[in-house]
Formats: C-alpha cells, sequence, structure tokens
C-alpha cells in the first residue's frame, strides 16, 4: 500500500540505491539488523555488566525491546488518531529502525564509558553516544580492506537518530547532548539547509526539536528502560520492599504514592515482570498525535506532527527511573564495575595514543588492519586520527576491552596462539 504520509524528501538517500520489494525504510531496517555493530551489542552494559548472568537485559535485548515499543506506539496512533487513515500512516518499519539504531554508537561498561571516552576525547572534539550512533549510520557502519561506509540510510532515518541537534562548540562547557562538530553535513541533510530560527538556538532549544519518529523512539527508550531496569534490580537484589520504602519516605511526594504502591505490591506478590510489562501498554496508549508549527512543517509531515504523552505516564516513568538510578546505578557494587572500565578504557586510549597519535611509544601494530589502514591516511590531521582511535574503543563489546588489556598489560594473560 502506498504511503502519502512519507514523501520523496523524507526518502532521499544520499547516494541513488537500487529498488526491490521494499520501501526504503523497510531496507534500511534490515541492513541494521544484519551487520556487526548491531550484533555486539549482545555484549554491551546496560545496567549489570555483560556476561555476568544470562537474564539481565543487554544493549541488544534493551534495544529490541525499544523497537517493539515503538513500532506499538506508531500501531496506536494509527489506530487512535483521526488524522490519519489507510495510506496515510506513520511507518512502524521506519520506527523500529530508528530505535534498533539508537543505541549502536554506545561504548562499552554502559553510561561510564561514554563519559570516560568523552572525558578522553576533550582535546579531539569529544565523544557523545548519539553522535557516534549517527557517525556509524551516516559514515562508518560498514569498514572492511580500508573503506568505510554508512548504511546510506534515508533522511528520515537520519532525522530519527538526530536525538540532539547542537554541534560540539556551540555553547560552553559541553558534557553531552551534542553532535561533533564535522556532523554539521547531517543537519544540513535533514533541514535542507534551512537556517535555524532565533527560537531554537542551540542546546536546550534545539536539542528539544525532534521529528515525531524520533520522539516516538525516545518515549520508547525512556518506557524501556525506566520499566525494566527496575526488573533487572529486582532479579539482582537490589530493590526490595523495605529498600523501596524507605527510599519513598525520603524522596517520594504525595503524587508518587499510587505509583509507588503499585511497585510495593508487585514485590510482595513477586509479580515484577507482569506488572512493568502492564505499565508498557498504559505508557504506550498514553501517546497522542498532535499537530504542531515550525520552519520545516511545509517540507514533511514528520515535522507538521508531533507526540505527546500522558502527564502521569510521564511523572510515573520519572519515578521508575529515580528508584532505578539511586537503588542500582549509585550502588557501590555498580560504581565499583564503573571505575573498573573507567580504569580500563583510559589505560588503552593512553597507549593507543602514545603510539599513534604522539609517536612515542611502541611502533608495533596494536589496531586492527582495517583500522590500521584508517589511520594511516594521508588525508587524516590529529582530530582525525583520534576519532578513529575513539571509533575502535567504541566499537568494543564488554568482553573484548577486557580481553585487550588484560593482552596488553597482564603478563599472564594470552599467548601467540589466542586468535582472538
Amino acid at each position: 500500500m502506498q504511503n502519502t504520509f512519507y514523501n520523496a524528501f523524507d526518502q532521499e538517500q544520499p547516494e541513488p540505491a537500487s529498488q526491490d520489494y521494499r520501501t526504503p525504510f523497510r531496507r534500511n531496517r534490515d541492513r541494521l539488523i544484519h551487520n556487526a555493530a548491531f550484533r555486539r551489542l549482545q555484549s554491551k552494559t546496560q545496567v549489570f555488566l555483560s556476561g555476568e548472568y544470562d537474564f539481565y537485559r543487554t544493549r541488544l535485548t534493551h534495544s529490541i525491546e525499544v523497537a517493539q515499543i515503538a513500532g506499538s506506539i506508531s500501531q496506536f496512533l494509527n489506530h487512535a488518531s483521526p488524522q490519519l487513515e489507510s495510506g496515510f500512516f506513520i511507518d512502524p518499519d521506519l520506527c523500529e529502525a530508528i530505535s534498533l539504531a539508537h543505541d549502536i554508537g554506545h561504548p562499552p561498561f554502559g553510561h561510564a564509558g561514554e563519559s570516560t571516552l568523552h572525558r578522553l576525547m576533550q582535546n579531539f572534539g569529544g565523544f557523545e553516544g548519539n553522535a557516534q550512533t549517527l557517525r556509524l549510520v551516516g559514515q562508518t557502519i560498514f569498514t572492511s580492506g580500508g573503506d568505510r561506509r554508512g548504511l546510506n540510510p534515508t533522511r528520515a532515518l537520519v532525522d530519527g537518530v538526530l536525538k540532539y541537534k547542537t554541534l560540539w562548540g556551540e555553547i560552553p562547557d559541553q558534557t553531552k547532548h551534542f553532535l561533533y562538530a564535522d556532523q554539521f553535513t547531517f543537519l544540513d541533510f535533514v533541514t535542507d539547509g534551512r537556517p535555524w530560527p532565533a527560537d531554537l538556538a542551540p542546546g536546550t532549544a534545539r536539542n528539544a526539536f525532534r521529528s515525531l519518529e524520533c520522539e516516538i523512539m525516545d518515549w520508547a527508550d525512556d518506557t524501556a528502560y525506566s520499566l525494566n531496569d527496575i526488573v533487572d534490580g529486582v532479579g539482582a537484589g537490589f530493590i526490595t520492599v523495605g529498600r523501596v520504602e524507605r527510599w519513598a519516605e525520603e524522596h517520594a511526594d504525595a503524587e508518587d504514592r499510587e505509583a509507588v504502591d503499585y511497585l510495593l505490591q508487585a514485590l510482595r506478590n513477586n509479580d515484577i515482570e507482569r506488572a512493568m510489562n502492564r505499565r508498557i501498554g498504559r505508557f504506550v496508549e498514553s501517546a497522542k498525535l498532535v499537530e504542531r508549527e515550525n520552519f520545516l512543517a511545509d517540507l514533511s509531515n514528520r515535522w507538521r506532527f508531533g507526540m505527546t504523552m500522558g502527564a502521569e505516564e510521564r511523572r510515573e516513568q520519572k519515578l521508575f527511573n529515580r528508584i532505578a538510578v539511586d537503588l542500582v546505578f549509585r550502588s557501590p557494587q555498580v560504581c565499583q564495575l564503573e571505575h573498573k572500565g573507567d580504569f580500563m578504557l583510559t589505560r588503552l586510549f593512553e597507549t593507543l595514543k602514545e603510539r599513534y597519535l604522539d609517536g612515542s611509544g611502541s611502533r608495533l601494530t596494536l589496531l586492527s588492519a582495517d583500522f590500521e589502514q584508517e589511520i594511516a591516511r594521508d588525508d587524516l590531521d590529529l582530530d582525525g586520527r583520534a576519532r578513529v582511535l575513539c571509533d575502535y574503543l567504541a566499537g568494543m563489546t564488554d568482553g573484548f576491552a577486557s580481553r585487550i588489556y588484560k593482552r596488553l598489560f597482564d603478563a599472564d594473560f594470552g599467548s601467540i596462539v589466542d586468535l582472538v
């Protein structure tokens, strides 16, 4: 069925693409799934270090859950919104593709790894997980034989993963929520080169300007991590009836009482997973399609329409997130693991920096063949070579980073017969 919600502008790609039985959005989704960067998410931290137990969520299972929720939101909006109809609807394939892609730029060791790489890259353009996702999707996800290419993404997919639209260097003291400075070309691509109006200045205002499908992905992401982090926290023993009761006494407001009681009842009934799954359905059905006016609304329905969610559901989502942060992420056990990840990434970066940027370290080959070819390019300046090292580290899984660390610094680890 032809879908007139999207036009040729939405489906345009940087390079001409061959046509087949799939839509351009479906092709982008398929190429994401059949890609090593996506598969590596199975061994990257979501809450707990990957590989510790087999029932905790990883970045891969989280991304799959976000894609499912985003698809459900799009289908619910298509069903419940009077503005939409048969032949004029939100594409679930596009929403799922954006959701599957949203975390592929995240490095090993979770958000702690992201903070570490940003600290290490301060003098070379910074590091941000969302910007790295855009770099992969648009430039580097296919790396082979010295050739690096992106997915040839549609304009709608690029805009969907562009959760933030402020460039590095546009505002002072940037620690997160930015794009790399050279990614201005992607901004020009999604906006058709139109100048930004004064009310969308760099920073909070510009970052909040998102396409409809990006808003759907973001609410699906918020839903997935806030509810499922609770489930994993319960499974790991961090979230218990007593701890939630003590936390609520100190931090919860009267408006939070219903949600806190819901959580406590689920804990007492040993029914936490089903209880959180029911909340997912409630969050999905709180979505509402709205029309809006902005400087791009005449170009695409992706900007003509936006999405809001229920105020109660938003408050409840933030409450569950606060509980997970306070009782799980700030626990000594998790912080110790984050400290270890920070230590390993720092030492790996410093060693590679000495070898490939400073020229003061060993002249031995320390990178894989593809990255050796890439970093030796004549057209790369110092920042460009640092970005290649950052790509190498960001692409590592938790286990691979640990093995490389041991191989370099643990005298008792590894031998010449190790192939991985």
